[in-house]
């Protein structure tokens, strides 16, 4: 089945994104509803886009992310670790990758390069960051395989069970 990507309008999909996020993540229903709230939200901060992969009509992956901006909860927690490491000035003129997620049903068939790159590619920021969870995984196999490198490992998120490593790339981002 083919995946089309493209534009998505997150605020009318977010319910179908966060199923796609929860079976890939693997949220509970708790954590889909603070999730909702936070997607809403960020997609009202300017700049704020997102794409969606679908096939067959159905939503099957997605990503969203806009331009940094350091008083975000997201740059505030993370700066203390890019700055023990000198990289905070990686959180000025970025576009921060906010959520990527596929279905496992569509894992490991170019779905999540796609989306990242088409995003990317959009941007005016010469650089990209984001983060995941700080462990050998086909997500940050995949960062690294566009050209993202380690900024800040062992990032502690309030209320988060695991670690996460910061990561950033220049844009575009490397086609491997």
């Amino acid at each position: 089945m083919d995946v089309v990507i493209g534009p998505l309008d997150l605020p009318a999909h977010v319910d179908e994104a966060l199923a796609v996020q929860a079976v890939a993540f693997g949220l509970d229903p708790d954590e889909v509803a603070v999730r909702r709230q936070i997607v809403l939200r960020h997609m009202q901060y300017p700049g704020a886009r997102a794409l969606g992969a679908t096939a067959g009509g159905r939503l099957v992956g997605f990503v969203y992310g806009m331009p940094n901006d350091r008083t975000h909860w997201w740059s505030t927690v993370v700066e203390p670790y890019l700055r023990a490491r000198g990289h905070d000035d990686w959180l000025d003129d970025s576009f921060v990758i906010t959520e990527l997620h596929v279905h496992p049903s569509h894992q490991n068939r170019g779905v999540g390069r796609a989306l990242i790159t088409a995003i990317t590619d959009g941007a005016t920021e010469p650089r990209s960051i984001l983060s995941a969870i700080d462990i050998d995984s086909p997500a940050r196999g995949l960062y690294h395989s566009l050209g993202y490198q380690d900024l800040a490992r062992q990032v502690l998120f309030p209320s988060a069970p695991k670690p996460y490593a910061v990561m950033g790339a220049p844009l575009p981002l490397r086609r491997s």
